[in-house]
């Protein structure tokens, strides 16, 4: 940022940080910091810092409607969840095909969205003074948003590395996966992120970084929070494409020689060696038949994912470069002093050093739309049909009832209203 001396006050837009408590807010980190304040260091203890939140002096002014919108976006994806968690609860299972890792994959989903739709409905304060931003020790909301944010992604990638490797084990192994891998995948399933979760914020922490949703500060994020999910969706990637190079040999083994076996190295699998290339293809096509919908979520899902990941861990790594290297904003810091505070005059002197406004949009579009894509590839016409008979079934059911045939005596009526009654508790009870 721009230079200043300790015999003068911070010229307008910045604000001397010794007006200000050291507690409360975000940690105080010098020059540019995401983070905390966004400040410059003229001494040790005395800093220059622009009005929180700092999103308002990067980007431009439409920047936090747009943040909205994607939180509009989660509000439908959530509703999508849950009439698909409906559907499994209620209706037959030959009518929606549910599953345990579809069910945990939509309650990740759900998770994730929460983040997004609890500071939409809460509006919180992003702010604890004029120049510190509010984190989870400040702010109940931000806590929570930011738990919902980070568990539900965590969660989420778990359970598509489960669909993943599943899948894997089903085409490429001929192992299903039982109640052994079930119990495994809980385990595994929801134990990691309830540990990364509690890792983010031990060691990191959350704050409002950008938007109403807290996200976790910069400080230890890589370590602590986008390495470990980037090795755990490249893992996933790395299973997903071992399944899709096996289809394809499959493929290429019935086209080239139907007729002749595979040799034992010629397969992913020892299970493959046994069987002739026509019945391995046919094998693979039947599996991809049931598992088509569940092979296109963890695709849209990773791909989603990776975007994600990258994008912030990219913002990250320039904030750190940046924090070391002050003199990289000092033009933006004169301009802003210059301008009055204007900063549409700025905006392309800073915008080399931050993630680009369309891009974070998207990014929390993309993250947002998750529900509307399981409810598009986990959601069955089956299912439509089954509620119109649920429908129907409880509207006779109540028909019966309410309506009893005149021609029968009037207490043969009551007890069949008494057993009818019975029946339905205990039938309740049993399922």
């Amino acid at each position: 940022m721009a230079n200043f001396s300790t015999n003068l006050p911070c010229p307008a837009p910045f604000y001397d940080s010794r007006e200000f408590g050291a507690s409360g807010g975000s940690n105080m980190q010098i020059h540019i910091d995401v983070e905390g304040r966004l400040c410059r260091e003229i001494s040790p203890d005395f800093k220059c810092c622009l009005p929180c939140p700092m999103t308002d002096w990067v980007y431009a002014d439409n920047f936090d409607p747009l943040i909205d919108a994607a939180g509009w976006v989660a509000v439908v994806a959530t509703a999508c969840c849950l009439l698909l968690c409906l559907s499994w609860a209620f209706l037959p299972v030959q009518q929606t095909s549910r599953h345990y890792l579809s069910v945990c994959l939509t309650a990740s989903a759900i998770l994730l969205n929460l983040g997004f739709i609890i500071p939409l409905a809460a509006q919180p304060d992003k702010c604890y003074d004029t120049i510190t931003p509010n984190d989870m020790h400040t702010s109940p909301v931000c806590a929570i948003s930011g738990a919902c944010v980070h568990f539900g992604g965590w969660a989420g990638v778990m359970w598509l590395f489960m669909r993943s490797l599943s899948l894997h084990l089903q085409i490429c192994w001929n192992i299903p996966d039982g109640r052994t891998f079930m119990l495994w995948a809980f385990g595994v399933g929801w134990g990691i992120p309830v540990v990364g979760g509690i890792l983010v914020f031990v060691l990191n922490g959350v704050s409002f970084r950008f938007g109403s949703t807290c996200y976790t500060n910069h400080t230890h994020s890589m370590e602590v929070f986008w390495i470990p999910l980037l090795v755990l969706i490249g893992l996933a990637v790395l299973i997903a494409f071992a399944t899709l190079g096996y289809c394809i040999k499959v493929y290429i083994a019935v086209l080239s020689d139907p007729a002749r076996p595979l040799p034992s190295g010629a397969s992913v699998s020892t299970f493959a060696t046994r069987m002739g290339p026509r019945q391995l293809y046919r094998r693979v096509r039947r599996v991809l038949a049931l598992q088509w919908r569940g092979i296109a979520v963890v695709s849209i899902f990773l791909a989603t994912i990776v975007f994600y990941a990258v994008v912030f861990a990219f913002q990250d790594n320039v904030v750190r470069s940046v924090t070391h290297r002050p003199e990289v904003a000092v033009e933006w810091g004169v301009c802003l002093i210059v301008e009055g505070g204007d900063k549409d005059k700025c905006l392309d002197k800073i915008s080399r050093h931050v993630v680009s406004q369309e891009t974070l949009i998207a990014v929390c579009i993309l993250l947002s739309l998750n529900g509307v894509w399981l409810f598009m590839f986990l959601g069955k016409w089956s299912m439509v049909r089954g509620w119109i008979q649920l429908a129907r079934d409880m509207t006779s059911s109540r028909s019966a009832v309410s309506e009893p045939d005149p021609s029968l005596p009037l207490s043969r009526v009551s007890g069949e209203v008494k057993s009818y009654q019975i029946l339905s508790k205990g039938s309740a009870a049993s399922y």
